[in-house]
């Protein structure tokens, strides 16, 4: 499941002075030196080479590292942590810290806490606008104000009182003794550290104030810490005073650290004043095996379940919070299974305390607007899909789904129906559905399917979002049933998942997807009185021209994106006229595939409203370039990129899986093609000299290949971190077309099949020892025919219908030569 991390803090740059080695230890100065040489540093340390596949040492890790860039590290170890939400605490004045907009392609949900002593710090080190000096009064008002301004934007309050002055906090401390405290402070120059105990008691008592009229909580570190603690004043029980104040009483109370070494007096505190929770983020990784075991083990001697939480406290090291995912999941694994073993808990009981912990007792406590709908599925991590569990305003949910011929379609329900009805039940669809070509809506022949019989439209909810671009409207994506709980064979959504969990089941391995959307934007001209559609500009490839002209719409189409939580990774002007191309991040296959359907919408909604019209459509001016769906592939293991060799050394840069996964996907390129490239119109684009790769062939970063093994920023020298499929086109169902690889992947893991020769040329120079790739669809579907591996894998009935859409496809526009032109208003 993903977990919510409820404490943690921000990542810094590589060449941040904040040395690496503080990740492992609270130590600093010359105890670091003897870091080393604890357990759980050897252990964290181990863990992270085995992660990177580097050398297990500091200086191996640090130097893989810097050569994989930030970016890549970063995304390795939150693809293995598996956050759906990300709460930090920005008070840390690290070296070069990013800022939390950075960390937010980690997670669904990424929110700030804020550290009040920080806040008020601030505020002391600004200079009041008339010159005059800082009174307890202006800086109660402006640090109030300052507060009240930002609490709708924060998830809650955090307080390193125990680092400053200790957590016997006075809650009734007199203004004069503030006031004091503040003159000292001030007396002390910038930059201001605020440790004069009444005044941090005045910050802290000021703070609940504000907490409690907003209902946000304190957190509140206790136990251990670097040596600027006084470990002594950091134990909770000090805490009594402040929680027997009335005042307070609904004030909730967070204990971060499991506050060790006084876990057991965190337990009684939960177990008996209603306000106080537990977080045992720090104590796992921090500590030994036996110590992380033993804290969480004493918290829950006497807390109930429902107030213990899961944090990493990760900071400055993307591999901290990879760390205390990974052992928090072990640790209660261990503690959970004794307290079955014991007696305490039944299997289920177990079952539901490992999420509530994980993220059920911090979603409901934070106020986190999140969407976790488990699904079945093997892949490393969900799709980030921002929801809304209020919504109150929202009239309409549209249920989306992408048919044999790669259209887009949707059913509209009213809201309270879907709520009612639709989100158990779903809607009926006939089964020709599965069977329309892009010409009729109808049934093709020889596709077995007819208006006779009905399946469901059934929501997944995980899929769930507010639609950007129209208020009061939702949508979702939709699986296809036979009833409730009984997939139909010739869903598309379900042959991916299918094909997925093959390749789980018997190599270990997720196959990840990165689309780059190539298409054009026309606008609407009367020629002769007639509207036709023409490109809006005539620039060429990368143009800053293009781009400013449209900036505008690519604003509102990123924002819309990112409200998905799709990462665009780039954008440009492409070489035909009014064409550009639009790159998004890798992700597992299964959300890859959902990704880009909405990407799509987004698109061609944006240009919409703004009276454009975009096309995906392959080849929209016969004389003029294509626009394909390029697809970059790369293969995974506990969420390690193993695609990618371990070495310079290896053949081509690629690991072995990589090398054979690859080769079979060269193998049954030409039935391939009849998913990925799916209308007649789609091999107007499939010519040389094109970059769309016309030879079937292989080559190192050639544009000319229609297989380019690449190489990105960030990569070691001699190794490459994926693959590009060029003739993977915008009229393609990307469920079908990802299932097609993946199944010609598998032949080529199950047969051990070896790559040929790369091309280091472009091919057409080679033309009379190369293999031309199917130049139309009826060659494509002639090589689909005889290829019984993705029969086998995909599914004969689905392969039949996508057989029977093909063959309409070639009659219909052999017979209309310029029917391919309308193609722009269907896709």
């Amino acid at each position: 499941m993903e977990l919510v991390d409820a404490h943690a803090h921000n990542i810094v740059a590589l060449d941040s002075t904040f040395p690496f080695i503080c990740g492992f230890s609270e130590a600093n100065g010359d105890a670091l030196t003897f870091a080393p040489h604890s357990l759980s540093f050897k252990r964290n340390l181990r863990h992270i080479a085995e992660l990177y596949g580097s050398h297990l040492s500091l200086r191996g890790v640090e130097e893989y590292r810097k050569l994989s860039g930030l970016q890549s590290i970063s995304s390795t170890c939150f693809e293995a942590a598996r956050f759906s939400t990300i709460l930090i605490d920005d008070g840390i004045e690290f070296d070069k810290k990013h800022d939390i907009e950075w960390h937010k392609s980690f997670a669904q949900v990424v929110g700030r806490i804020l550290r009040i002593e920080r806040l008020a710090e601030k505020i002391l080190d600004e200079e009041l606008p008339d010159g005059s000096t800082w009174t307890l009064d202006t800086f109660t008002e402006t640090y109030q104000g300052k507060l009240k301004s930002v609490a709708n934007q924060i998830y809650g309050l955090k307080s390193i009182a125990a680092y400053r002055s200790g957590l016997e906090i006075n809650t009734n401390v007199t203004r004069k003794d503030a006031e004091e405290g503040l003159s000292k402070i001030l007396s002390a120059g910038k930059p201001t550290h605020i440790t004069n105990k009444s005044f941090i008691d005045y910050v802290f008592t000021h703070s609940l104030e504000v907490a409690l009229c907003f209902d946000l909580p304190m957190q509140i570190h206790t136990g251990f810490g670097d040596k600027d603690l006084d470990m002594r004043l950091s134990n909770p029980l000090h805490l009594q005073t402040l929680l027997e104040d009335r005042r307070f009483s609904k004030c909730r109370i967070v204990l971060l650290h499991a506050s060790y070494p006084f876990s057991k007096e965190a337990s009684y505190l939960a177990s008996v004043y209603p306000q106080v929770y537990l977080d045992f983020g720090l104590a796992v990784p921090k500590l030994s095996v036996h110590g992380m075991i033993s804290s969480v083990k004493e918290l829950l001697e006497l807390a109930p379940i429902k107030k213990v939480m899961f944090s990493t406290d990760g900071y400055a090291f993307p591999e901290t919070f990879y760390l205390g995912a990974k052992k928090a999941r072990e640790v209660v694994f261990s503690v959970l299974r004794d307290a079955c073993i014991d007696g305490d808990l039944s299997i289920s009981e177990a079952i539901e305390a490992a999420k509530d912990i994980f993220a059920h007792n911090a979603i409901q406590f934070y106020k986190i607007n999140l969407s976790l709908c488990s699904k079945n599925t093997s892949t490393p991590y969900t799709v980030k899909m921002k929801t809304s569990a209020l919504d109150n305003d929202v009239s309409l949910v549209r249920i989306i789904w992408v048919d044999g011929s790669g259209q887009h379609r949707c059913r509209v329900v009213p809201r309270k129906r879907f709520d009612n009805v639709v989100r158990k039940n779903g809607v009926g669809l006939t089964f020709a559905c599965m069977g329309m070509t892009s010409s009729a809506d109808g049934p093709a022949d020889e596709t077995n399917l007819t208006g006779v019989g009905e399946i469901r439209l059934i929501p997944d909810l995980s899929t769930k979002c507010r639609i950007p671009w129209k208020e009061q409207e939702e949508m979702v994506l939709a699986d296809m049933h036979l009833k409730p709980g009984e997939s139909w064979e010739y869903c598309p959504r379900e042959a991916l998942r299918r094909v997925t969990k093959i390749l789980n089941d018997e190599f270990n391995l997720e196959m990840n997807a990165g689309f780059e959307n190539e298409f054009f934007l026309l606008k609407s001209v009367l020629r002769e009185g007639k509207e036709v559609w023409v490109p809006i500009d005539s620039t060429n490839y990368c143009s800053t021209s293009a781009f400013d002209a449209v900036s505008p719409l690519f604003h509102e189409v990123i924002a819309a994106l990112e409200s998905l939580n799709i990462t665009v990774e780039q954008l440009h002007a492409e070489a035909g006229k009014g064409q550009f191309e639009m790159a998004l991040g890798h992700t597992a296959c299964t959300y890859a595939a959902d990704n880009l359907v909405f990407t799509r919408e987004v698109i061609r909604a944006v240009a919409r409203k703004r009276g454009l019209l975009a096309t995906f459509m392959p080849k929209y001016d016969l004389d003029d370039i294509g626009s394909g769906s390029h697809v970059h592939i790369s293969l995974y293991q506990n969420g390690k990129n193993v695609f990618m060799a371990t070495s310079g050394n290896s053949r081509y840069g690629m690991s072995t899986v990589g090398q054979e996964f690859m080769a079979g996907v060269l193998h049954h390129l030409p039935a391939i093609l009849a998913f990925t490239a799916p209308l007649p119109n789609s091999y107007d684009r499939l010519v040389p000299n094109t970059w769309s790769g016309a030879y079937h062939c292989w080559g190192k970063e050639n544009r000319e290949a229609a297989l380019r093994t690449a190489c990105p920023p960030g990569i070691p020298d001699g190794l490459v971190s994926n693959f590009e499929i060029k003739s993977f086109d915008g009229c393609a169902n990307p469920h079908l077309g990802l299932a097609a690889i993946l199944a010609a992947g598998i032949d080529g893991l199950r047969r051990h099949l070896s790559l040929p020769e790369p091309i280091d040329t472009n091919p057409d120079t080679l033309s009379d020892k190369l293999h031309r790739l199917p130049k139309s669809l009826s060659e494509s579907l002639e090589a689909l025919q005889k290829d019984s591996v993705l029969k086998d894998l995909i599914g004969e009935k689905l392969l039949v219908a996508i057989k029977g859409i093909r063959k309409a496809e070639i009659d219909y526009y052999s017979k209309h030569k310029d029917a391919y032109k309308q193609l722009i208003y269907k896709y």
